[in-house]
């Protein structure tokens, strides 16, 4: 019995028959990733140790459900998403890629072949069209000389129920045919002078070009210098014509803008009297300015005497060379009246 108590009083036994030293039991080792269910004996009277021991918490019961696994529709509770059902392969070799590229390649063969027959339907259908639409202008044509033929007869048929003479109707066919002939004279010489005047664009065309091109070859054949001075002058004069074209357009917009008040002035009397008023204000500040002007140039009286003074003798010379001027001006009328006179005599003589 002291065996025994000393044996029981060296083995402590916890509460569930689990030992406190020595190693711990099976029944509380770390869980494993797949959690079985003891179905034979009810929790909590499996011998100590066991699988089916006492265990915290484990099982179906104690797995946390997630709401995201079951999601709700306007319909109710939806059933959890499974994987894909029956067998698959487990192993992708070398196989199965070829395999996935077979099948792939027959696809794409399948596909190219459908759409060559597309395009051959196509090319097809538009060499149909083609054909038909030469043969809708052909048979537009036909149709506008059928409707000219038919306005003939329904013209003939209108003068034989108005009883309308022969001789009436020659008049109007021989008016109509002078008509035409003048109307194909006309577009004879307008046909002559387009080709004319095309011929005419294409030999100016020529020699623009060919001034290009000695432009190009001049430029070619210049110092370094000189071409990069000629760089610089064709910049400006692009941005000179440019500046050119902004300006003429703002004069094109300043003219409409003056057209268009001088219309507004034509149809009102108070604007007119206002512009007589402002050109009349414009000259009396002119002549004012110029008084001005005057009145700040005038200086002292022996000044002005003494510009008068050369003002004259400035005259004087001038009158003096015009009189010479004058003078060797008639001598030479009458030496020409002289020859002339002597001409006339000479003509005289010989008839």
């Amino acid at each position: 019995m002291a065996s025994n108590h000393k044996s029981s009083a060296a083995r402590p036994v916890s509460r569930g028959g689990v030992g406190i030293t020595g190693r711990p039991p099976s029944g509380i080792r770390p869980l494993s990733g797949n959690i079985r269910v003891a179905t034979a004996m009810p929790p909590g009277t499996a011998r100590p140790g066991s699988r089916g021991g006492p265990i915290g918490t484990g099982g179906v019961l104690s797995s946390q459900i997630k709401v995201a696994d079951r999601p709700v529709t306007q319909q109710g509770l939806t059933g959890m998403k499974t994987g894909m059902k029956g067998p698959q392969r487990q192993i992708l070799d070398k196989s199965y890629y070829l395999g996935l590229l077979r099948s792939k390649i027959s696809e794409l063969t399948t596909e190219v072949n459908r759409l060559q027959k597309e395009i051959e339907m196509y090319n097809q259908e538009n060499s149909v069209y083609l054909s038909y639409e030469k043969r809708a202008e052909t048979l537009a044509v036909e149709i506008k000389e059928f409707q000219g033929q038919l306005a003939d007869y329904n013209m003939l048929v209108d003068k034989l129920n108005t009883n309308t003479e022969m001789e009436e109707v020659m008049n109007d066919y021989n008016m109509l045919k002078a008509q035409n002939d003048r109307e194909t004279q006309s577009m004879d010489v307008i046909f002559t002078e387009r080709q004319a005047k095309e011929k005419q664009m294409r030999s100016v065309e020529e020699e623009i070009e060919q001034e290009k091109q000695a432009a190009d070859d001049i430029i070619k054949n210049m110092s370094l210098e000189n071409q990069v001075k000629y760089l610089e002058m064709k910049t400006t004069n692009e941005k000179l014509l440019q500046e050119l074209d902004t300006l003429q357009q703002q004069l094109d917009s300043q003219n409409m803008k003056k057209e268009s008040l001088e219309a507004e002035i034509a149809h009102s009397q108070v604007k007119q009297e206002a512009v007589l008023l402002h050109e009349k204000l414009y000259e009396l500040e002119s002549h004012r300015d110029q008084m001005i002007a005057e009145d700040k140039s005038i200086g002292s009286p022996m000044e002005e005497r003494e510009k008068l003074l050369k003002q004259v003798k400035d005259d004087n010379q001038e009158i003096a060379s015009m009189e010479r001027q004058l003078t060797d001006i008639k001598e030479k009328m009458n030496q020409f009246n002289e020859e002339i006179r002597q001409l006339d005599m000479d003509l005289e003589e010989h008839q």
